[in-house]
């Protein structure tokens, strides 16, 4: 059995209805985000990715603005454990993310949040945590979220940050 395969996994779903239940969401994952917590974002733009991010730093108690780092693929910063915000949405190819030290192992005692993460495909850790978000037709404003917690630690981060309570 490959590694993968033997690793923990589990997933589900929910509906955000709003921008700020969304950053709520995120800042719970944040809140209990232990060091080496990836979370790997997918979806179309304007699809809610920077927001959840924006609650994921807000749980890790990070004062710094973050904002997509589209530009510079990769912003640090400080909170209670440090965030690498990567958006490889500008990437060609995986192999750009390992040239430009997109993934490496400083990021093992902090949080990465990978934004346009299926671009990474291949190259993400077999541990993570994948939450793909969509703009249903409807309701403005409402997105849904589903996910796949791969690894124990991701796996109760998901049960604990994302289960309905």
């Amino acid at each position: 059995m490959d590694r993968s395969t033997a690793l923990a996994a589990t997933s589900g779903s929910r509906v955000s209805r709003s921008p700020d239940e969304t950053l709520d969401l995120g800042r719970r994952i944040g809140a209990i985000a232990t060091p080496g917590t990836v979370v790997a974002l997918v979806g179309d733009l304007g699809a809610g990715k920077t927001q959840l991010a924006k609650g994921i730093a807000a749980g890790l108690g990070v004062a710094s603005v973050v904002n997509s780092p589209t530009f510079v693929l990769m912003n640090e910063h400080a909170g209670r454990l440090r965030l690498y915000h990567v958006d490889a949405y500008r990437l060609g190819d995986p192999e750009e993310a390992l040239a430009a030290g997109l993934l490496d192992d400083r990021q093992a005692g902090g949080v990465t949040v990978i934004e346009w993460a299926d671009r990474l495909d291949g190259w993400l850790p077999d541990e993570r945590l994948a939450v793909e978000l969509a703009v249903p037709g409807g309701e403005p404003g409402t997105r849904h979220l589903a996910w796949v917690a791969h690894g124990a630690t991701h796996v109760r981060l998901a049960a604990e940050a994302l289960m309905d309570r």
